[in-house]
This record gives C-alpha cells, sequence and structure tokens, in this order.
C-alpha cells in the first residue's frame, strides 16, 4: 500500500495544501508552523474510515477549533472542512480516492446537535485503468452507490450526521471497494507520543496475547517483544538495535504466562535484570519506537510524532537505523524538530526532509509549487 498524495482544507492552520508523498516523508519546521496539522489531518482520514470522525473533531475543540482562522474571501458561506487522498493497492494495482467534507450545522437545520461536527459529503472512487469510476456518493444523509449491475443506485439506509458513508458502507459487507479502502487505511498506525510516566502503559505487564502490532498507545509492547522472541524466535535486529541505543543493553523476554514481561541487562550489572519501572523516560521511549518500528507485522503506514523527544542525542542514529529497515516494507511519515534526525534519515534513507513553514498565515512546504510537487532542488 503506498499513500500516494494527501489533500486538506480550511482545518486550522492548513488553508489549503496538496502533497505528493514519498516511501519516507520526513517533515521538519520551527514550533507553531503546522507540522503536527498535517499528521492530525491524515488521522482523520482514518478517523472517518472507522466511523468516528465527528467525535475526533469534537474531542479537539469541535468545528469551532478546528476551522481554519485566518482570512477568507466574502463570498465563502458553505466553509467546510476537507479531507482528501489518494492511496495505490499495489497487489491490486488499484488506486483509492477517497475524500470528506464536514461542517456546522445550518442554523435552520434541525437534525443533529448545535455545536457538532456535521458530515456533508463524501466521495469514494477506484481507479484501475483509463479513468477513475465513482464508487460511492454521499450528499447530505443520502448515498449513492455502485450496485452488483454497476449503476449507481441509493444506498437504503441514510447516514446521521455524524456518521461516515464508507465506515457505513465498509461494515454492510456489500460492497468490496469500500471494505478493501477501509482495511488499507485501518491499518494505518499513528505515534503521537508514548507516556514515559511511572505510571506508563509500557511500564506495566500486560496480557499474554500474540501480538503483530502495536498499539498505538503501546500498552501490548511486552507481548508485542514476546511474540518476536517466542513466536518469531528472531530478534537479532531488535537486539542489535537495543544495544547500539542503550549502551549495549540486552533485552530479557521470559516466556509468557498469563502476562507478558521484559526487562534490560547492562554491561556494567550482567546478573541483574532492570525492570521497565526503573528504566529511564527515554530508555523506555526508545523501547516503545522498536516495537512500533520492529513488530512482527508491519503496518502499511507508520506515522512518528516527534519521536527524538526524551531521547539522548546518541540514540537518534539507532532509530533512523530502525526506520530505514522498516520503510522496506511500511510507509514512513515523520514529524520532527531536530535536524540530526533528519540528517540521520537522510542520510539512510535517501530522502531530505520537507521543511514546514508558514506562507500568508498558512501551512505550507517550502519550494512546493500547487500541484503538490517539491522542486528537487529546492530539497536538496
Amino acid at each position: 500500500m503506498l499513500l500516494r498524495s494527501m489533500y486538506a482544507q480550511n482545518y486550522r492552520s492548513l488553508r489549503s495544501i496538496r502533497m505528493d508523498l514519498a516511501g519516507v516523508n520526513v517533515f521538519i519546521g520551527e514550533n507553531g508552523v503546522g507540522k503536527s496539522n498535517l499528521y492530525r489531518a491524515l488521522q482523520l482520514v482514518q478517523a472517518a474510515v472507522q466511523g468516528t470522525l465527528a467525535y475526533e473533531i469534537a474531542a479537539e475543540g469541535g468545528m469551532a477549533s478546528a476551522l481554519w482562522t485566518g482570512p477568507r474571501r466574502r463570498d465563502e458561506k458553505n466553509f467546510r472542512i476537507r479531507f482528501e487522498v489518494e492511496v495505490l493497492d499495489e497487489e491490486r494495482a488499484v488506486t483509492f480516492r477517497y475524500w470528506v467534507e464536514a461542517g456546522l450545522r445550518p442554523p435552520i437545520d434541525a437534525a443533529g446537535f448545535a455545536f457538532e461536527p456535521q458530515v456533508k459529503a463524501e466521495e469514494l472512487s477506484v481507479e484501475t485503468g483509463s479513468r477513475p469510476v465513482t464508487m460511492m456518493k454521499r450528499a447530505g444523509p443520502g448515498i449513492m452507490v455502485r450496485g452488483t449491475k454497476g449503476r449507481m443506485e441509493e444506498y437504503p439506509e441514510k447516514a446521521m450526521t455524524s456518521e461516515t458513508a464508507i465506515a457505513l458502507l465498509g461494515d454492510a459487507g456489500h460492497y468490496p471497494e469500500a471494505g478493501a479502502f477501509r482495511r488499507l487505511v485501518d491499518g494505518w498506525r499513528f505515534f503521537h507520543g508514548f507516556r514515559t510516566d511511572r505510571d506508563s502503559a509500557l511500564r506495566r505487564p500486560c496480557l499474554a496475547v500474540t501480538s503483530p502490532l502495536l498499539d498505538q498507545d503501546g500498552g501490548n509492547m511486552a507481548a508485542v517483544f514476546a511474540t518476536l522472541e517466542h513466536t518469531r524466535g528472531d530478534t537479532v535486529d531488535l537486539d542489535r538495535a537495543v544495544a547500539s541505543a542503550l549502551g549495549g543493553a540486552k533485552l530479557v523476554v521470559p516466556e509468557p504466562g498469563e502476562y507478558a514481561e521484559f526487562g534490560l541487562i547492562f554491561p556494567d550489572f550482567p546478573k541483574r535484570v532492570f525492570q521497565p519501572r526503573e528504566l529511564s523516560d527515554g530508555q523506555i521511549r526508545f523501547l516503545g519506537l522498536a516495537a512500533a518500528l520492529m513488530s512482527y507485522r508491519q503496518p502499511p503506514l507508520i506515522a512518528l510524532n516527534e519521536p527524538e523527544a526524551s531521547l539522548h542525542p546518541d540514540m537518534l542514529p539507532p532509530l533512523a537505523d530502525m526506520i530505514a529497515q522498516a520503510s522496506r516494507s511500511s510507509q514512513v511519515w515523520i514529524v520532527t524538530h531536530s535536524q540530526q534526525f533528519a540528517s540521520a534519515v537522510e542520510e539512510r534513507c535517501g530522502v531530505g526532509p520537507k521543511r514546514v513553514i508558514r506562507k500568508h498565515g498558512a501551512t505550507w512546504i517550502e519550494g512546493m509549487r500547487l500541484t503538490g510537487v517539491v522542486d528537487e532542488e529546492d530539497d536538496e
């Protein structure tokens, strides 16, 4: 799976931005330029396919907080946020294009709650040949979908203002294109930052359930390590990364009973296993990133928001090594403040960072054309 491009409009600092994406994408910039808004816009596309878009926008402050707050044209009346992605399913040679718009309830509309985000319109199309074919189109509560005979027909169920059509159709099980797109996007993993305090989920044992992927809060990290150690039986790459970043430390993962656990042995104390509660914030955070990037099964997209936070500079090269290895099977999206870290990723992956700036008050990528292409000379 390859996320080929994304578009966001009227969301926070994203006035209107479209960009092409590569296998590894590194975004760097000053505080307040909107790097995290790009990350969050992509996360909200996943929320749309999961049926939680309205809830997620409401949870971050509602439409009043989500809408573009900069200058608007006088003729702009129906102000909406819009997210759009183009995803290539390489195995099936199918390109999916999906967009969704959300806005506030009209003053005369009695449906829905007064300040909740309302899903206004959506569309899903697929392209296998010369032109895209619309598979689903939603305007208001009504949904049109391409049926088994190849014609657009009305879906029998109306969508509520808080629901997305892509989630309804994916759940219905009768629309393979909607279901396939939903499965692709649902597999994305976003790691915004792991809690590292004493009550962090990373520091606790977890139920011993085979775990091919790390949960986005890191709560099953011990099970991810146990799956690598006792199911795959191969932790060579993981051991190398841990030793390189943590001063020669060795990860110890006992055979799980009811719970999965782990610890570290350091060269200075070869007979003692240090428990997760004894590790520093940087050490436990690095282990969380290792579990995200080196799990038994890799997600199609791994998004990391400021992964360098709390890490000692000596840990950045091993982290970049893990990202390079993960990029062989996953698309990677990184938001960072660190030029040192961005340079380490560029050295290993051959992809320069995209510098995020403010242009006329809106988030933009330095050197990017309106088409979304970044000129090579500006990317070097």
